[in-house]
């Protein structure tokens, strides 16, 4: 840390943040006799805490964001020259870096033409499921308002968010939840519902949609939301032949396809989006987080031109347009920083890096699978990778959950952070994360993977 804060404030500032501050997704008795943690600075894949411990962050802001790293000076400078020049307005105006960032996102997703600005993810599929509701409405008199989503996948924190929750712990106490949002099955093959391997399996795990959507019928069905990889559920990258069947299966009955990009958007997976992995073209897109990687609040909702034109026929009709905004959705600060953020990734060619360093880290974490028997399963895509622990590898049984949080904590007190599925699918909070930044070189996989073992060897022996 470079000595701007002396002890004696952060003193202050940990006393001010536990008698304030309500922190996210953490219980907080035990601050009661110890304290938070408070990050104090970054710079690059490092950050430092208010006691001046060095951390190697392998999961980019703990949920997924800082895609290019702490400490982007050029990042700062361009949120700040737009600020001073115009901080905000309205989006029911244009604004300078709102046009030119929505022009350069959109060169990145052929097929795909519009952006709607907003402000976190949650708030992005919020509109999307308006969107479908609301086309229901003007197309299909009423009946299509279905939206299916996935069991493990998550899509925010909003009702209707939850609503189409596939994380049962992360849904618990909060019902009753929004009607018309239907569960159809995963795609984890390790944990495989039918007798079946490969493409096999992909393409049974798709037909179950199909089942859903017959069940349910064809004519209720508005949209299909989906991860293009599963995130908080156990990173599930897909098998082969499920993505091209789902599109089909869409295709044929009707159904929007909207994928949910909010973790693995802006390069995460190697790719400008997961989608873009797997040969499909969907309706609607969302995504956050690394929009900006965190610089700056901002999520964006990009459709085809299909779905944009579905809101500007009959316009002598008063409640015909999308009838929506987003406060802070006109801020500009967000594609500000996103434009900036998107110059990095193409100039540094992060892409190409996130690609590299996947599979040196895929090998790396193999190799510990090779080593430690309660590895079962290592998969992801990209720099979005997870190991599922099992206390047995024959029967799979799951690591108990609190042996999974104590390998967490061991990394953390060898300087690592990683992260791993908390309290989200019952029984099955059993897989650690990893998603350093794309700028991750040999070394710092070196040092995650190191911590790693050594708290393997550490819990289970």
């Amino acid at each position: 840390m470079d000595g701007t804060f002396s002890k004696n404030d952060l003193s202050h500032v940990v006393a001010a943040d536990k008698a304030h501050v309500w922190h996210h997704l953490v219980q907080h008795k035990p601050f009661e006799t110890g304290e938070p943690r408070i990050v104090v600075e970054g710079k690059g894949l490092r950050v430092w805490d208010q006691k001046g411990r060095e951390l190697l962050d392998a999961v980019s802001g703990a949920v997924w964001t800082v895609n290019v790293g702490y400490g982007r000076e050029t990042i700062v400078k361009a949120i700040a020259d737009q600020l001073l020049k115009l901080n905000y307005f309205a989006g029911a105006a244009g604004t300078i870096p709102g046009a030119l960032f929505a022009e350069k996102l959109i060169a990145k997703m052929p097929g795909m033409t519009r952006v709607y600005y907003c402000n976190s993810g949650s708030e992005a599929n919020e509109k999307a499921f308006k969107m479908v509701r609301q086309i229901a409405h003007k197309r299909y008199g009423g009946k299509k308002t279905k939206i299916l989503y996935r069991d493990r996948d998550y899509h925010g924190t909003t009702i209707a968010c939850l609503s189409a929750g596939g994380q049962d712990e992360r849904n618990a106490q909060y019902g009753p939840f929004t009607p018309d949002f239907v569960r159809v099955p995963h795609c984890l093959e390790y944990r495989a519902q039918w007798d079946l391997t490969g493409e096999a399996y992909g393409q049974r795990a798709a037909d179950a949609i199909e089942e859903v959507i017959l069940r349910e019928g064809p004519d209720t069905v508005g949209a299909l939301c989906l991860e293009p990889v599963t995130a908080g559920g156990g990173v599930i990258a897909p098998p082969p032949g499920y993505w091209q069947r789902v599109q089909e299966i869409c295709r044929k009955y009707d159904v929007l396809l909207h994928i949910d990009e909010v973790v693995c958007g802006l390069g995460r997976t190697g790719t400008w989006f997961g989608y873009q992995n797997y040969d499909v073209q969907p309706d609607m897109v969302t995504m956050a987080k690394g929009v900006a990687s965190g610089y700056a609040a901002i999520a964006c909702l990009v459709t085809t031109e299909e779905v944009f034109n579905m809101f500007k026929d009959n316009a002598d009709d008063p409640l015909n347009y999308f009838r929506d905004i987003s406060t802070f959705g006109g801020c500009t600060a967000g594609p500000a920083a996103a434009l900036e953020n998107m110059r990095i990734i193409e100039d540094e060619n992060l892409l190409d890096n996130c690609l590299e360093m996947s599979g040196y880290m895929m090998g790396r974490l193999h190799e510990l699978q090779d080593k430690h028997k309660v590895i079962g399963d290592v998969r992801g895509k990209g720099l979005f990778l997870g190991a599922e622990l099992v206390a047995d590898r024959t029967t799979k049984e799951p690591a108990p959950e609190k042996m999974v949080q104590a390998v967490v904590a061991d990394c953390g007190a060898q300087g690592v952070i990683i992260g791993a599925t908390n309290r989200s699918v019952p029984g099955f909070n059993n897989t650690l994360c990893y998603a350093p930044a794309l700028i991750a070189t040999r070394d710092d996989i070196d040092q995650i993977i190191d911590a790693t073992d050594n708290a393997l060897t550490k819990v289970f022996g």
